[in-house]
C-alpha cells in the first residue's frame, strides 16, 4: 500500500524558512518522480515543485522559483521541500504526491498534508 506522510509545517513569520519532509512507504522512491502540491485557503490545488527519480530534473512554479528547493534521499525514501523567504501568500496545506504531472488531477497518491501558515 502506497503511503505518503508529510511533516515539517508550522507557523512562520514572513521571510522565514521551513523544511518539509515526506516519508514514502509501499514503494521505492528510487523509481518514482515526486511532487509537492499546495492549496491556499479558498483556492485550488497548485503544483509547486516536482523532481524526477534521479533528482537530476526539477520543476518549480513561477511563484516559488528561487525560494523553494526540492530534493530527495532515496536511501531514506524521503522527499524534501526547503522553503525560504516565505511570503504570506505561501500559506496553505502542502501535500506530497507520487509522480510528475502538469495537471493536479492526474495525481493518484497523496499524503495527508502539512499546514504552513505565514503570518506576522
Amino acid at each position: 500500500e502506497v503511503q505518503l506522510v508529510e511533516s515539517g509545517g508550522g507557523l512562520v513569520q514572513p521571510g522565514g524558512s521551513l523544511r518539509l519532509s515526506c516519508v514514502a512507504s509501499g514503494f521505492s522512491l528510487s523509481w518514482s518522480s515526486m511532487s509537492w502540491v499546495r492549496q491556499a485557503p479558498g483556492k485550488g490545488l497548485e503544483r509547486v515543485s516536482s523532481i524526477d527519480s534521479g533528482g537530476g530534473r526539477t520543476y518549480y512554479a513561477d511563484s516559488v522559483k528561487g525560494r523553494f528547493t526540492i530534493s530527495r534521499d532515496n536511501a531514506k525514501n524521503t522527499l524534501y521541500l526547503q522553503l525560504n523567504s516565505l511570503k504570506i501568500e505561501d500559506t496553505g496545506m502542502y501535500y506530497c504526491a507520487k509522480g510528475w504531472y502538469a495537471s493536479v488531477s492526474d495525481y493518484e497518491y497523496w499524503g495527508q498534508g502539512t499546514q504552513i501558515t505565514v503570518s506576522s
